[in-house]
């Protein structure tokens, strides 16, 4: 498991290649790269920067990452999430997930991803024309999330 809260860009063709090539009996690698969107809300958005706990924050997307482990047979996952001031189209996140077979990759993936919306202690605030704001959980991310309860 490769976890990572950091500031700087990276390299989400190598993070894969990396997980791809960790097993030879590797059969799948899905991926979900996030960035930067320059409308939200209908409201142009020209920065968003991204606060965290250091420490905290880690162990919160390793709970995740190890709830995802213990429901679906993958090999490995990796999560790079960054933080600080980003400008519309810079990646924020990605989440990648080896297993031997897609579905179980997938699952897991999309899993991640919807806890780590709605779960993972990151504070966003977007900067817009009419100002400064804090952004919540969206009720479409928690309904996400939700249906693994299921």
């Amino acid at each position: 498991m490769t976890i990572r809260v950091q500031t700087q860009d990276f390299d989400a063709g190598l993070e894969i290649k990396l997980l791809r090539n960790a097993r030879k009996d590797t059969g799948a690698v899905v991926s979900f790269i996030g960035q930067v969107r320059d409308l939200n809300e209908g409201d142009k958005v020209s920065q968003l920067t991204l606060e965290h706990y250091p420490g905290m924050t880690e162990k919160a997307l390793e709970a995740i990452v190890t709830k995802a482990q213990s429901r679906w047979d993958i090999f490995d996952a990796t999560v790079i999430h960054r933080v600080g001031t980003l400008q519309p189209t810079d990646q924020i996140v990605l989440v990648a997930v080896s297993s031997a077979h897609r579905g179980e990759a997938f699952k897991a993936c999309e899993f991640i991803m919807d806890y780590l919306k709605t779960e993972a202690p990151f504070w966003k605030k977007e900067v817009t024309d009419s100002g400064e704001r804090w952004i919540d959980v969206k009720h479409t991310d928690d309904n996400a999330r939700e249906r693994w309860l299921k």
